[in-house]
């Protein structure tokens, strides 16, 4: 079977060089800074932290971070910005994050940041300026409307979204000189950008090369991508990424753009045109159904290979950056109720798929989370809080406590807890050519059996087949066509897989199983 499905799939090769581009191999990690570790005793996550940490990342087999917003704002998420060239000195300064570059890149550890152009916070300076009146030079920096002209369009209110549950975002300055309402997707605090106007563009453009060229951070991911223009103007989207790819290129070639498009993929598709990157909610959504119910209502691999084929229609080298939650997602520790054999199996799921894996920082000790946001975004528990030194406390956990979550530093070590499963699996996808092509092509495999959920990853001349056991139950997967059987097991969650007689191969409760034909394996 393994060389058959090969033999239907065209693979993707990086043209320009030998080198892959960042997102093109390897496993990135998401930090929520003010939560993930505090260097100086104050409470605070902050970069100082960060860098603390990187071995550790680099023992996980982390090969890029994406750091939450880092520059000022007065929210404690921060995705409101005061200054797009500037450090929240709540987590340290300009110099302090220059070195965090410098030492992730001496690790191999590349660095993304949040770029929030969407929206500026309504502290910034920017719109201080805009609402001192319409003659303002500023005041075309924001969407303004009458009421007559927001009737006229009938886009008063809105239909809430997956990312924005705001039915009423047009807001009244109070005392302004001017009777236009500003517009604000999110939240009053966070007015729209007008990219219609070029002085816009171009000072993002700018603040973006800032960060690419003279900071040295790797590439940016682009939050509310898909709402750079109101809703009733989403097509002038796909222009403007094509544009702002164009400008990020020129100063760093092979700049890494991921775009948080939050739709279904035909929508999602022309954002391929201007980003390298968009992250699959779908996935994230489909993987957290059918884990719990042991058995693939989703129909996943087939839904990947549909998606696929529209992403590659419009960029051959698409990137599909697949993760199990984020932060604005209730924990898939939570979603799974804290079922350690259903977080092992949505991290196998995760880790095998082809696309470039995020990480949400916590996921690989199990940590717990429901919304409200400051609830999914506690701190993370390095040790036993007796022990713990640089846990943050910006937040007293409702979910992520001691007696709920193992500490990481009780799981280190123990070949049975749920971060030396992550780590395993990390591990064998960096070192596997097809695995760690975050380009190559998934398939569906002919193998139907109860519990089971199973197919191909092709990149080059090699594949390999998946088989994951979804059910409590072991399982004698019978293997398809005949002839398979002359297939090795190359990797096995549980240790305890084998090829049986009769073509099968024996797949334990709750374990991934990865094979590879004899013949294909042993090709330099």
């Amino acid at each position: 079977m393994i060389a058959n499905a090969a033999a239907q799939v065209i693979p993707q090769r990086n043209t320009n060089n030998n080198q892959p581009r960042l997102g093109e191999t390897g496993v990135h990690y998401e930090i929520f800074v003010r939560a993930f570790c505090d260097s100086n005793g104050d409470g605070i996550g902050d970069l100082n932290g960060v860098t603390s940490k990187l071995d550790y990342l680099k023992d996980l087999g982390i090969s890029a971070i994406w750091l939450m917003p880092i520059n000022p704002s007065p929210t404690y998420h921060k995705y409101d910005v005061t200054d797009y060239y500037g450090i929240d000195p709540e987590y340290g300064t300009m110099d302090d994050f220059k070195r965090l570059l410098a030492e992730a890149h001496k690790r191999n550890i590349r660095v993304i940041m949040d770029f929030v152009i969407n929206h500026s916070s309504s502290r910034h300076p920017w719109f201080l300026e805009a609402i001192q009146g319409k003659d303002n030079p500023y005041h075309d920096w924001y969407v303004w409307m009458s009421q007559k002209q927001i009737d006229s369009l009938n886009i008063a209110t809105r239909e809430t979204t997956a990312d924005s549950g705001e039915r009423n975002p047009w807001h009244r300055v109070n005392g302004a000189p001017f009777s236009e309402k500003y517009y604000a997707l999110f939240w009053s605090g966070m007015p729209d950008l007008n990219y219609d106007n070029p002085k816009v563009r171009q000072e993002i453009y700018k603040a973006g090369k800032f960060w690419l060229q003279e900071v040295g951070v790797d590439g940016f991911r682009l939050d509310a991508a898909r709402h750079i223009y109101p809703d009733w103007e989403e097509p002038k989207n796909h222009q403007f990424w094509e544009e702002f790819g164009r400008e990020m290129e020129a100063v760093k070639p092979g700049v890494y753009t991921v775009g948080e498009v939050w739709t279904r993929a035909e929508h999602i598709a022309p954002y391929f045109r201007g980003l390298k990157a968009n992250f699959n909610f779908d996935l994230s959504l489909a993987l957290q159904q059918i884990v719990p119910q042991e058995k693939d209502t989703a129909d996943v691999v087939s839904m990947l290979v549909t998606n696929h084929k529209i992403f590659r229609q419009v960029n051959p080298r698409f990137i599909d950056a697949t993760m199990l939650t984020n932060h604005d997602q209730n924990r898939i520790g939570s979603v799974l109720k804290g079922n350690t054999n259903h977080l092992k199996v949505a991290a196998s799921f995760l880790l095998t798929l082809s696309g470039n894996p995020y990480i949400y920082y916590g996921e690989e000790i199990g940590m717990l989370g429901m919304k409200p946001d400051e609830y999914i975004r506690e701190p993370f528990l390095w040790d036993t809080r007796e022990k713990d030194k640089h846990r943050s406390r910006w937040r007293r956990p409702r979910h992520s406590t001691d007696s709920s979550v193992v500490p990481l530093a009780r799981q280190v070590g123990d070949p049975a807890s749920l971060f030396s499963h992550y780590q395993k699996l990390i591990h064998f996808r960096n070192s596997h050519p097809v695995l760690n092509d975050n380009l190559s092509q998934i398939a569906v495999s002919p193998i139907r059996q109860k519990g089971i959920l199973a197919f191909t990853r092709q990149s080059g001349n090699r594949s390999v087949l998946v088989i994951h056991n979804l059910s409590k139950d072991g399982r004698d997967v019978v293997l398809y066509p005949a002839g398979t059987a002359q297939s090795r097991v190359i990797f096995d969650t549980s240790g305890k897989s084998r090829l049986i007689k009769g073509g099968k191969v024996r797949v334990p409760a709750y374990s991934c199983v990865v094979l590879e034909a004899d013949a294909v394996r042993k090709e330099p």
